[in-house]
């Protein structure tokens, strides 16, 4: 099979939860050397790439030999930037500027590192199999909005979706979407903002190997877990 698929890490430098935090120390590495490693074993890939707005976190990709063509616009790299826009970005640059035009895309995030490769290669070939245009990997979620989750309106707490459920059991099953990885076409994403309006696939993966690491506690948990 004669596929194109390029894996893309999105790393910006001006994290706000954690500094510097796509470059972390984990398993040796930092968390971009390490997203990098696990990109570098996907099927079917001969490149990977980073989209960067920071010339560390580019001399770090460098370092494990990933290719950074160019330095991502400031604007596309602020806490309230939707990363749609940066991959939109990326897909253009290779598409005009490198004359690469993906089957696929995969978007591998540093913030997931206890994912195995195998939930990468399943996301992947779910994708190919079926043609579609998304795939995401998804876990189970902790609390569910019809029965334990919370939102406030006008001073007070009530359940997120109001239904008559007095048992966790009876709650319609729901699911934390995860930053293990993203697999799309990018005539899909250049195209759609809603992400789940296609022809979209999940593979589900274990809470263990879905933590994202979004704060210090999250990072103690990883680091925890890796042991």
């Amino acid at each position: 099979m004669s596929l194109n698929i390029i894996p893309f890490i999105f790393a910006r430098g001006n994290s706000k939860g954690i500094k510097n935090k796509n470059l972390l120390k984990f398993n040796n590495t930092t968390l971009l050397g390490n997203a990098i490693l696990q990109a570098r074993k996907i099927k079917y890939v001969k490149k990977i790439f980073v989209s960067t707005d920071s010339i560390k976190i580019k001399k770090e990709a460098l370092k494990y030999k990933a290719e950074v063509p160019f330095i991502r616009p400031k604007h596309l790299s602020t806490d309230t930037s939707p990363e749609i826009y940066a991959w939109r970005h990326a897909i253009d640059f290779l598409n005009h500027k490198l004359h690469i035009f993906p089957d696929y895309i995969v978007s591998v995030p540093t913030t997931s590192p206890l994912r195995r490769i195998s939930d990468i290669n399943k996301c992947l070939s779910l994708a190919i199999k079926n043609k579609l245009d998304m795939v995401f990997a998804i876990t189970n979620s902790h609390k569910n909005p019809h029965f334990n989750m919370l939102i406030e309106k006008k001073g007070k707490l009530q359940i997120a979706i109001k239904k008559k459920i007095s048992r966790r059991q009876d709650a319609p099953k729901s699911f934390d979407l995860t930053t293990v990885c993203y697999v799309f076409k990018p005539n899909y994403v250049k195209s759609n903002f809603n992400l789940f309006s296609g022809k979209v696939g999940y593979v589900h993966v274990p809470k263990q190997r879905a933590v994202d690491i979004d704060d210090k506690w999250d990072y103690r948990i990883a680091i925890s877990l890796n042991k």
